[in-house]
């Protein structure tokens, strides 16, 4: 007997998926309006209902129309560009479609820069949770220029604005797959990461998750009104275009990336830097304060968070990137991203004996990832709130990546998805089950009761406990001891 696709009824009209084994997968299902035309530059529109049964067996249309990376080599996450003008949708993976079961929420916001990325990756299949009784949401938003520019006529953050609309969507429909409102469990890697941190940071986002995990989060640092504002300003002196609705509401997508792309380079003669022009920002309305500020003030969200990174994040790019480079121009660069004359010299005296290039990609690492994550830790510890920290250490056994605990290598790991496509490629042949059974089980159990078990200590400013995520899962006290040391005083 041919099994009937699974059907569920939401606010907006009924939705046709598909079984995947013995849980349901509903894609590219619309929580707002085509961003096209009017609404390109609009707060998210809401759909229009519909009576017949949408069929929502194919991931629906991406943000993304050009892969983070084309043109420099690969990107690490298969992460498919999907043509369509409905680009906002999101993805439902549950075991329990029309159930009327009340399981925890995982809500995953995919990474890229806030330029790039897809919610259509096979390394976000959340298939694996829904065998732990867990669903799953992937959502899409706007990217670059029409997610994040700051544009006269325009809301600010509507990429933000787009993340709060998905959430909207859970809270209202996620019940009738199964799915209990009131655990939901907002997750992100890299710029998915910051996104998460933003979401604790901005008041009308707050009853809307009850748990966070930021892989490898990255925030925009500074993020206040005036740098939104001075970006627009360095868009229009770059390529004499205004940063106005008028100008580029009418613009095709090549023409938006060239803008974007004139925006985003270094400026003549500069470091080439890793920077997050285009990304959330204070805007003194729907954020009002720079997330790093909120969150040490006790004004963020209060919510228990799992946040860590891995241990060489962007270590390739210079290691791979600037073979040549000198211990002065270490030194500069160093400065360039905060750390003062004395700081420098310890920092160097930590990694003594290393090249150049490896010393600035362990610094770039730190800067944009783990420091900032120990920063975060540090902050809500003060103020008591439930807070756990890892280290991703485990070091890839890849050909060409082998010997690194890389920029989004956990993620396998965390989704227990060895198997997926890319996966072995960035893993190398022997991933050990081990660890990913250590670590989905911590998410998995994080989700489920907002602590991760009793073998993860929350973190304090005394202890400083810190899950090791490697071939033989510990946990290490101020494991980050040498490095806070060093950057703990740099505030963004």
């Amino acid at each position: 007997m041919t099994q009937q696709p699974p059907l569920v009824t939401t606010t907006l009209g009924p939705v046709s998926g598909a079984w995947q084994g013995r849980s349901a997968r509903f894609l590219g299902i619309p929580y707002a309006k085509p961003p096209v035309g009017d609404l390109r530059f609009a707060a998210p529109v809401a759909p229009d209902p519909w009576t017949e049964p949408l069929t929502a067996t194919a991931y629906g249309p991406t943000a993304q129309r050009r892969a983070f990376g084309d043109g420099e080599g690969p990107t690490i996450i298969p992460e498919p560009s999907v043509p369509g003008e409905g680009t906002l949708n999101l993805n439902v993976f549950t075991p329990a479609p029309g159930t009327g079961s009340a399981l925890p929420v995982l809500v995953w916001i995919h990474g890229g820069g806030f330029v790039a990325g897809s919610a259509a990756s096979p390394w976000y299949d959340g298939r694996a949770f829904n065998r732990d009784g867990i669903v799953v949401v992937s959502l899409g938003y706007r990217l670059g220029i029409e997610g994040f520019l700051h544009v006269e006529g325009a809301p600010d953050n509507r990429g933000v604005r787009d993340w709060i609309a998905a959430l909207e969507w859970v809270r209202d429909n996620i019940a009738a797959f199964g799915g209990d409102p009131a655990k939901v469990t907002i997750a992100g890697q890299s710029a998915g990461g910051g996104a998460v941190q933003t979401l604790l940071a901005t008041p009308s986002a707050r009853d809307l998750f009850r748990g966070a995990i930021s892989v490898s989060g990255a925030v925009m640092e500074p993020q206040s009104r005036a740098d939104g504002l001075a970006v627009a300003e360095r868009l229009t002196a770059r390529t004499g275009t205004p940063a106005t609705v008028a100008a580029l509401r009418d613009l095709s997508d090549d023409e938006m990336l060239a803008l974007q792309d004139a925006l985003t380079a270094p400026a003549e003669g500069a470091a080439p830097l890793p920077e997050l022009v285009l990304a959330p920002f204070a805007d003194c309305d729907l954020i009002p304060e720079q997330v790093p500020d909120a969150i040490r003030d006790g004004s963020a969200s209060p919510v228990p968070l799992m946040l860590g990174a891995t241990h060489h994040e962007f270590n390739m790019a210079a290691e791979f990137g600037m073979p040549d480079l000198s211990i002065e121009a270490v030194r500069g660069m160093l400065a360039q991203v905060g750390l003062g004359p004395d700081a420098i010299e310890a920092y160097l005296r930590l990694h003594e004996g290393s090249s150049p290039a490896k010393i600035l990609g362990q610094g770039l690492t730190d800067h944009l990832f783990r420091a900032s994550a120990v920063r975060v830790a540090e902050d809500r510890a003060a103020l008591g709130l439930p807070t756990w920290l890892y280290a991703f250490e485990w070091l890839s056994g890849a050909r060409m990546m082998g010997g690194m605990a890389f920029h989004c290598l956990d993620l396998p790991f965390a989704f227990d998805l060895l198997d997926a496509e890319g996966a072995e490629a960035s893993t190398g042949p022997d991933a050990p089950r081990k660890l990913a059974d250590a670590m989905h089980g911590a998410w998995v159990a994080f989700i489920r009761d907002l602590d991760p078990g009793a073998a993860w200590p929350r973190y304090t400013g005394e202890e400083r406990a810190t899950q090791i995520w490697d071939t033989d899962p510990s946990v290490a006290y101020d494991f980050y001891g040498p490095e806070h040391a060093v950057w703990g005083s740099r505030r963004g």
